[in-house]
């Protein structure tokens, strides 16, 4: 069976030249390249985040607490949202980071609640490192000072925001702790 269809491939391509090749590679190339494409959109979701049980027991039940999970405006921010960038090239550097997850995973560091506790500073440090070294982008991507109505915030809320932007905060210098709980031995400078 595979001798035959090589033999009329070969076949075909001497008799008809190398646009049959060439067809055929796009043909294979945007296959491969669909199916890449469209499991990396899965890996965003929302079940494929929470589809091992150390997130679905811990961080997520954490976050359904916040106004992210459920809010007025019933808008729903899901993980990718806050941990993967929009641009491709910066979503493909950030899956290929977090291939050091699964190892993780595989490994059993945080498969219990005890283990994730001892190892949740250390890995919303990380978190937090990156968000500050993208100038909080996947927040920005969301919320923006030029579309804040600082008249309609709250006193305290208002002077804060100002003095970030006058100051080129980040989201995340403020605002650690607004998704999941914020490890116990973590020290505030605030």
């Amino acid at each position: 069976m595979i001798t035959t269809v090589w033999n009329w491939y070969w076949y075909k391509a001497s008799r008809y030249g190398w646009g049959i090749i060439f067809s055929v590679g796009v043909i294979f190339g945007v296959v491969v390249w669909g199916g890449f494409n469209t499991f990396m959109e899965y890996t965003n979701t929302l079940e494929f985040c929470i589809s091992c049980h150390e997130m679905e027991q811990k961080v997520f039940q954490e976050y359904k607490k916040t106004v992210h999970y459920s809010n007025p405006a019933g808008i729903r921010v899901v993980c990718s949202d806050c941990h993967v960038p929009k641009n491709w090239t910066d979503k493909l550097i950030r899956k290929i980071k977090a291939s050091k997850e699964l190892y993780h995973k595989l490994m059993g560091t945080i498969d219990t609640p005890e283990k994730f506790e001892a190892k949740r500073l250390e890995l919303a440090e990380s978190v937090w490192a990156s968000m500050v070294a993208s100038n909080s982008r996947e927040c920005r991507n969301c919320h923006s000072y030029d579309a804040m109505d600082f008249a309609k915030q709250k006193r305290r809320a208002k002077e804060k925001m100002q003095e970030g932007m006058r100051e080129n905060k980040t989201c995340i210098d403020c605002h650690k702790g607004i998704a999941h709980k914020l490890p116990d031995d973590y020290e505030d400078d605030d």
